[in-house]
């Protein structure tokens, strides 16, 4: 995976056959974003240019664009906003975004998605109107507080233990 502003992101070589308005969508998408998570730091664009053509069905979602918004609070606890271009099993194109929480279960189960978000798209055109539904949710949940125990108990998930 590169990484870097969106500006960096060669979407002409990532997503072949994007139109140029639909370039233009993705970077206006994006600058929304960016504008959006002014305050978070350390975020970055990341792309993966062996992943611009699908390779068949493999473990793990391959990604080929996408953006990991990470804060990190009270000792380990953790809560993410995720938006991402993949590939689906089937080799279509799916917009994904995500609120992401670390697991406080007795089962520790790593991570949970408290809140999601996914649109495939059967066609590339459709590509912008989806990136841009993904980025609008991720814009929504940036402006929600951003603690980790608030997103895991509006999905009525254990809370973090002190300590």
């Amino acid at each position: 995976m590169k990484r870097g502003a969106f500006a960096d992101v060669p979407l002409t070589m990532l997503i072949p056959g994007l139109s140029p308005a639909g370039v233009e969508s993705l970077k206006d998408a994006a600058r929304a974003v960016d504008a959006a998570r002014a305050i978070a730091t350390g975020a970055e664009w990341e792309w993966a240019l062996d992943h611009a053509i699908f390779a068949g069905p493999q473990p793990g979602t391959p990604v080929i664009l996408g953006l990991d918004v990470i804060e990190h609070a009270h000792g380990s606890d953790q809560l993410e906003f995720l938006l991402q271009v993949v590939w689906t099993d089937l080799g279509r194109l799916a917009v994904d975004a995500a609120v992401n929480v670390a697991c406080w279960c007795d089962t520790d189960h790593a991570t949970h998605d408290v809140d999601a978000f996914s649109l495939a798209v059967d066609d590339l055109a459709m590509l912008p109107q989806a990136f841009r539904a993904g980025a609008e949710r991720l814009i929504g949940w940036l402006a929600d507080p951003h603690d980790a125990d608030y997103w895991r108990a509006k999905a009525g998930l254990p809370a973090r233990q002190p300590g």
